[in-house]
């Protein structure tokens, strides 16, 4: 396993996903990757490993609204709430 800080390489979509807390579980972000309710730098994710770097765009289709964010940080494990909110930059919603 590589000893590189985890910025440079990136984190799993399914693992930022949950440790930004935009999923209870990483199944369900398999579930939204699966179902292409996500979107990486204007591209449909096809699956769960893609690499999410600081600086990339994400765009979650989910039931009554679309949020796009800007990933700030990748974050080394699950957090509360307010830590998690600083993995990310709430740049639009959308009902």
């Amino acid at each position: 396993m590589s000893d590189a800080p985890a910025d440079r390489c990136g984190l799993r979509l399914d693992k930022w996903l949950w440790h930004a807390r935009f999923v209870r579980r990483r199944e369900l972000a398999a579930g939204l990757v699966a179902e292409r309710r996500v979107r990486l730098n204007g591209q449909p994710v096809a699956k769960t490993h893609q690499l999410v770097r600081p600086g990339d765009v994400l765009v979650l289709t989910e039931r009554e609204r679309i949020r796009v964010v800007r990933v700030k940080e990748l974050g080394l494990r699950r957090q509360g709430a307010a830590e998690a909110a600083a993995l990310y930059e709430l740049v639009a919603v959308e009902p």
